[in-house]
């Protein structure tokens, strides 16, 4: 990358960039250079209770999000026989499409209205948008109505992280931004992980429980935003006094979007985000496709699996014990992530923000080829293991980076940015996973192709209802689920889609590299 001395980028890497005293350090100074950390639980210590409020309502909002999320391509392409809607992959990728858009981009023009006009107020209207479109989801079980659903979600979502990040870099300091990130990020994934549990035992009665549930915890937020104090409130009270004199909040955003460190942030970062929504849209599908969880099983609790609900429960498992659904292995990532985020917070807090977003990213690639090359359960196991990893590193290093960068009085605004790079990078999976996985890896649809070979006609293969070719194609052939699951396996190219993605992610992770390199030659440069 070349660097750009023009006069505003000059300008920008003084304000942001150059040595730091100890005010400024305690005052959360904007900067691209990086700031000593305290130690372990030094930091955890140095957290106000307003922290803690926000990490509750986050843990809240992604019980509820995730919960429905993480099973919408289930229960998209579930047949209407088993009580999904019957969609193909091509439509379920439209809605995806739909609600990434919306929930990624909402927060780059509303993240100046958090810092304007209030981070309670944004959190409140969020909430109420959410439990409006889970109540949507559940009452319309059709395509629009499930778009309808999806959409107002997704406007919610948007609306809600610029105000609750906002509070974050506001609560925290330079010196235990990193420790406070991962935290905040192992709230996240206890809503993660606990989420899609619940969902499992409520798909068992109904979809439309696992809605109605949803829109029941969201609103739990309400009664958390009655502790909640907004920090520096009276600073931004005297601001929005002062608006008649300020710029438009557009020519506010555009004029900071300017900068060439926060063009090459986005543009190199959501080659990360799109890795990450790949796997959370892709792997229940591929999950519940290939992998056969019942190895896992059989050696953790024997032939005949488990009747221990606890066991059942955290392990996401199949009504009788014998298997572990698709949800269940996803949450595998969650589960890792919930215990051992602060652990990795720790140890990345000792390297440069770039460097441990580059290393997340390239771990994260890694866990693709290895999910790619083979479907065994335990192989299946360590990929999650590394992508969790890499996960850790990248993730909540983006947020602090974003928020450390970011003016004292646009912080909100700087975090909304940050919702760009998962934009570009979901926006574009959210449509072309889906459409990819019903070309190359989708058992329903190589199923149908496997259908002709076997004497049936195109017209006989069209009125199969959407989920129920490869119930066909077992009663054809005679044999077992299982047969015919690894023949297909063995004879189609199903893993490589995971190859694509993996080689996203590694040209991400090299740009990082350089990214960084780049960012701190010019710190010390202009310092």
């Amino acid at each position: 990358m070349g660097y750009d001395k023009s006069n505003h980028f000059a300008s920008f890497i003084t304000a942001r960039g150059g040595r730091h005293t100890q005010d400024q350090d305690n005052d959360q100074s904007n900067s691209v250079t990086d700031v000593k950390q305290l130690g372990l639980w030094a930091s955890i210590a140095s957290l106000s209770y307003v922290f803690w409020i926000c990490g509750g309502m986050e843990m809240v909002e992604r019980l509820a999000y995730y919960g429905a999320r993480m099973v919408s391509g289930l229960y998209a392409t579930d047949a209407a026989s088993n009580g999904g809607v019957g969609m193909t992959e091509t439509e379920l990728g439209t809605i995806f499409l739909v609600w990434a858009v919306i929930q990624t981009w909402t927060p780059v023009f509303t993240g100046g209205l958090s810092d304007r006009y209030g981070y309670k107020e944004t959190i409140f209207f969020s909430t109420v948008f959410k439990i409006l479109g889970y109540l949507l989801m559940a009452m319309l079980p059709t395509y629009w109505g499930f778009m309808a659903g999806a959409a107002t979600v997704a406007f919610g979502t948007g609306i809600f992280k610029p105000g609750i990040q906002g509070t974050i870099v506001k609560a925290t300091s330079r010196k235990n931004s990193s420790m406070a990130w991962g935290i905040f990020y192992q709230t996240v994934n206890i809503g993660g992980w606990i989420g899609p549990l619940i969902a499992v035992r409520l798909q068992v009665l109904a979809w439309d429980q696992v809605f109605y549930a949803c829109a029941g915890i969201i609103s739990l937020n309400f009664l958390l935003l009655l502790t909640y104090k907004e920090p520096d409130k009276q600073a931004r009270l005297e601001r929005l006094a002062q608006a008649k004199d300020e710029k438009p909040l557009w020519r506010e955003s555009l004029d900071e979007l300017k900068n060439p460190v926060l063009i090459w942030y986005i543009v190199l970062f959501s080659g990360f985000w799109a890795m990450l929504m790949f796997f959370w849209d892709i792997a229940p599908l591929y999950f519940r496709d290939w992998v056969d969880t019942v190895p896992l099983v059989t050696a953790w609790f024997g032939a005949d699996g488990t009747s221990n609900e606890t066991a059942i429960f955290l392990l996401g498992m199949s009504e009788d014990g014998k298997v572990i659904t698709p949800v269940g292995l996803v949450s595998f990532n969650s589960m890792l992530i919930m215990t051992c985020c602060f652990i990795v917070a720790g140890l990345s807090g000792r390297l440069k923000a770039a460097n441990s977003m580059a290393i997340g990213t390239f771990l994260a690639s890694s866990a693709f080829i290895i999910m790619g090359s083979l479907n065994a359960a335990w192989i299946i196991v360590l990929a999650i293991f590394c992508f969790s990893i890499g996960e850790m590193l990248s993730s909540p290093k983006s947020s602090e980076f974003m928020g450390n960068i970011a003016p004292p009085d646009k912080k909100a605004m700087y975090l909304g940015f940050s919702q760009m790079p998962i934009g570009i990078g979901w926006t574009a999976e959210s449509f072309f996973g889906p459409y990819l996985y019903g070309k190359w890896s989708s058992k329903e649809q190589i199923s149908r192709e496997v259908l002709s070979e076997h004497g049936l006609s195109i017209s006989d293969i069209d009125a199969i209802p959407v989920g129920e070719a490869f119930d066909h194609l077992v009663m054809v052939s005679g044999e077992s689920a299982r047969v015919i699951t690894e023949q297909l396996y063995m004879t189609h190219n199903v893993g490589g889609i995971w190859y694509l993605m993996a080689a996203i992610g590694i040209i991400s992770a090299l740009g990082m590299y350089q990214y960084g390199r780049w960012m701190y030659r010019i710190a010390i440069v202009d310092a």
